[in-house]
């Protein structure tokens, strides 16, 4: 991991913050339709659930590598999703920030129990699983980083273009989901 790249997405968050906070409109309302909509719902689940444990077990079955601790490579992929979801739960559970189109869009409302997806926008979930997936696999298949690049920016930028997220969750998914996955690579030690 980069420790100037991570602090770069974070300064990206503070700045996209500080214009969200003058009123600008920042959202997106777009639709799509027919094969664009099934489409772009494709490339949304790059780094979730179903998507990680098939990566996973694709590289179980073609890599038979080892890394640190004897753990196979797959199993650090799916460590560093997994954290990425978590952590990012965690924290939107801890910030409540009102997701765009809602009554009260863009608030933090502060801790929060139990399920509300409405107050459950930062950071991106979405944009940190699919980040941190994306830095483990750019780190063990180096010649494919560009299209794992592509697919996790394709999946940030799509959580803002069906607005879903304000940019500055989009930006605090991707510096979260670099971090964490910066932590795996490392831990994996190869």
């Amino acid at each position: 991991m980069n420790w100037t790249v991570l602090l770069v997405f974070l300064a990206l968050v503070a700045v996209a913050m500080a214009v969200e906070r003058t009123g600008a409109r920042v959202t997106l309302s777009l639709r799509f339709k027919g094969d664009l909509k099934r489409e772009s719902r494709w490339f949304a689940q790059y780094g979730q659930g179903a998507c990680a444990v098939v990566v996973a077990a694709l590289i179980w079955q073609l890599d038979a590598r080892r890394c640190a601790h004897g753990f196979p490579a797959a199993v650090w992929v799916l460590a560093a999703v997994f954290a990425a979801a978590l952590v990012s739960l965690g924290v939107k559970k801890l910030a409540g920030r009102v997701r765009p189109g809602h009554e009260g869009a863009g608030a933090f409302l502060g801790p929060h129990l139990g399920h509300a997806n409405r107050k459950e926008s930062f950071p991106s979930s979405h944009t940190a699983s699919a980040v941190a997936m994306t830095v483990v696999l750019s780190h063990l298949y180096p010649p494919a980083a560009v299209v794992f690049w592509a697919m996790a920016g394709i999946c940030g930028a799509l959580r803002y273009l069906l607005d879903a997220h304000w940019p500055s969750d989009v930006l605090a998914g991707l510096a979260l989901g670099y971090a964490i996955g910066g932590a795996a690579c490392w831990m994996m030690g190869t």
